[in-house]
């Protein structure tokens, strides 16, 4: 089923027009990659997913983006409601500093969950949906800036999740971490699709063909092809696609 309907989207970012006539529809628990040279649209487009881009001066923004069936781009649409059904993981690791505990009961509570025995139980369920129950639920109150990188982007991966999102959103969550981090991320969404849908934008086109279910590649604002991961890579219909993972540009 698809959970994501994207209608002719236009987005400008002052005179700048950054994304041009997107058409996407995306697929329920599976891991949508977005691939393309710097520059491209791929980070734009996926922040018009869950109206990041709101925060951005000068941005128009005009088409249809519908999350189930509501247009999030209506007026009235409650943009801290979408949020939370539509998570974002970014490229740096960003943990507040605060304890461990409190970075991913930090959501929770802002949408009125106050009580310890359920605040803690959410804690561990997302700990442990994020791979990292068992390194740190002996040191749940030191802070979470103590830990290392790829620990911090597992915790904000669970600081996501302990909202019950529908959707995940993540801007090259593995761009800034060692290769057995980088791993130990790819596995971990490769386990959390089963439960969630999956956006992620990637600059690297060997994690693309290992995680993905299909790929979109973006060239200067378009959406130049997006099929199944393995059509992408294999038999691209697009001689611009085949140029770009061919290394030719980009």
């Amino acid at each position: 089923m698809n959970i994501v309907k994207v209608r002719n989207l236009n987005l400008w970012y002052g005179k700048q027009h950054a994304l041009k006539s997107i058409d996407m529809d995306i697929r329920e628990k599976q891991i949508t990659a977005f691939i393309g040279p710097s520059g491209c649209g791929k980070s734009t487009f996926l922040r018009t997913l869950n109206r990041m881009n709101d925060m951005i001066p000068n941005v128009r923004i005009v088409g249809q983006v519908k999350i189930g069936e509501h247009d999030i781009y209506q007026s009235g649409v409650d943009v801290e409601v979408l949020r939370k059904h539509v998570g974002m993981v970014f490229q740096q690791p960003n943990p507040f500093p605060k304890s461990i505990y409190d970075n991913v009961a930090f959501g929770p509570r802002l949408h009125g969950r106050k009580k310890k025995e359920e605040l803690d139980e959410i804690v561990e369920n997302s700990l442990r949906a994020a791979a990292l129950w068992d390194e740190v639920k002996d040191v749940l109150k030191k802070p979470a800036t103590g830990l290392s990188g790829g620990q911090q982007q597992r915790l904000c991966i669970a600081r996501a999740l302990a909202v019950n999102p529908q959707i995940l959103l993540m801007d090259e969550p593995t761009s800034a971490l060692d290769p057995i981090s980088t791993a130990k991320i790819e596995e971990l969404l490769k386990e959390l699709k089963k439960h969630y849908t999956i956006v992620i934008v990637t600059h690297n086109m060997q994690q693309a063909a290992r995680i993905s279910d299909k790929t979109a590649f973006f060239l200067h604002g378009q959406l130049i092809e997006y099929n199944s991961t393995p059509m992408i890579f294999q038999n691209p219909a697009d001689q611009r696609t085949e140029d770009y993972i061919m290394g030719r540009f980009g």
